[in-house]
């Protein structure tokens, strides 16, 4: 009976550790293919994220300043004199009507006394004259002098009679000058300078202290000449302290000088602070931002985030922090600049828009936030988008 004939494959003796190999490699190939792939997962891409912030595409101009008082004034005495006491230095809060410095009252007191005395020999002179009037009018009655010479008499006492006017109003005045010798606070504010000391002898009109209104504040600002229209034309002022970003004041503009600074070239603006804290201090550094209210609503986005649509309108890639996936969406732009470009529809406040990478991503891609040191950070996603996989046959 005819046996069914078998393949045999033989080696040779000497090819025993070929034969090893062969086998080895038809092993592996054998549990490979009996081997079933599961799927990959697709990686998820970190992006880069900004937020949507309305009014961010402002057009805005800074104007470094310095706050100073809108009414300051040098304060002198009106007489000359030596300082005998100052009662107040810089940076003190005075009261209206409160002494700020004496002069030395001595020599004031002795010229109100030799005004008396003038006063008292002029009254004097006068009542001699007016009983010579008196006694003359009696003899001219009784036909014992002339009229001539009662005309003598009676202009003497008018003379003597002006005499005592002029003195009495010598006296008034020396005694106003006894009052100019103290230095008084014309209204409430704050003492912002001091120019001499106790012990000085000072001249009428000489500057002794500078005073400021406390209620008023305003910065001082230099404008180029290209942009004092921009100044005069701005809708919305804001004023910020370098001591205090954070707090913003309202501020107007009330004084533009008609000249300009013959070195800087510039034209100093009086932007008055319509609601000053006692914080802002005078002297202090600010600055005057200057905003377009136009574009209140456009948000201002990096360049890097434009994407292009399949129409060829430009796109941006919209976070879905829900779901952790992008999107797609048509925007319009109004304007490109430097920092960025300016978006004034397509988006809403607070959504979140890849800033970089935008043509690496696909519709629906499912991506991770990059979470940096000082960034802020998009909320987790609650559904957790499907995982794109991928399966090897």
């Amino acid at each position: 009976m005819n046996q069914p004939s078998r393949f045999v494959l033989t080696f040779p003796r000497s090819d025993g550790v070929a034969l090893g190999i062969v086998l080895l490699i038809l092993i592996v190939t054998t549990l490979t293919g009996c081997t079933r792939h599961e799927p990959v997962a697709a990686a998820i891409r970190p992006v880069l994220l900004t937020q949507v912030v309305p009014g961010s595409g402002a057009q805005t101009a800074v104007f470094a300043g310095e706050v100073k008082p809108r009414y300051e004034s040098d304060l002198a005495f009106r007489i000359g004199g030596k300082i005998v006491s100052r009662g107040v230095d810089a940076g003190a809060r005075v009261r209206k009507g409160q002494v700020l410095a004496r002069l030395d009252p001595a020599d004031l007191a002795l010229q109100t006394e030799s005004a008396e005395a003038q006063v008292a020999a002029a009254r004097v002179d006068h009542e001699f004259a007016q009983a010579e009037l008196n006694r003359h009018e009696n003899l001219l009655k009784q036909k014992f002098i002339s009229a001539s010479a009662l005309d003598a008499k009676r202009n003497a006492m008018k003379a003597t009679q002006a005499k005592l006017e002029q003195t009495q109003a010598n006296l008034a005045v020396t005694r106003n000058q006894a009052a100019y010798a103290q230095l008084l606070a014309p209204e409430d504010g704050v003492i912002t300078a001091v120019a001499a000391e106790a012990g000085q002898v000072v001249a009428a009109g000489q500057l002794v202290m500078r005073y400021a209104r406390e209620r008023e504040r305003e910065v001082e600002i230099a404008v180029p000449e290209a942009r004092i229209a921009e100044v005069q034309q701005a809708q919305q002022i804001a004023v910020m302290l370098a001591a205090d970003p954070d707090t913003r004041y309202r501020g107007q503009v009330r004084e533009v000088s008609p000249a300009v600074d013959p070195v800087t070239r510039t034209f100093a603006v009086r932007v008055s602070v319509i609601d000053p804290t006692p914080a802002m201090q005078w002297g202090m550094t600010a600055k005057v931002v200057l905003a377009d209210a136009g574009s209140g609503t456009a948000s201002l986005l990096p360049s890097t985030a434009l994407h292009q649509a399949s129409d060829g309108r430009p796109a941006l890639w919209v976070y879905d922090p829900a779901i952790g996936t992008v999107s797609l969406r048509p925007v319009a732009i109004t304007q490109y600049r430097e920092d960025g470009v300016v978006i004034a529809a397509g988006l809403t406040a607070g959504e979140w828009v890849v800033a970089t990478g935008a043509n690496k991503l696909h519709e629906g891609q499912q991506v991770r936030p990059y979470v940096g040191a000082g960034r802020p950070v998009p909320p987790e996603p609650t559904v957790p988008a499907a995982a794109a996989t991928a399966r090897v046959n």
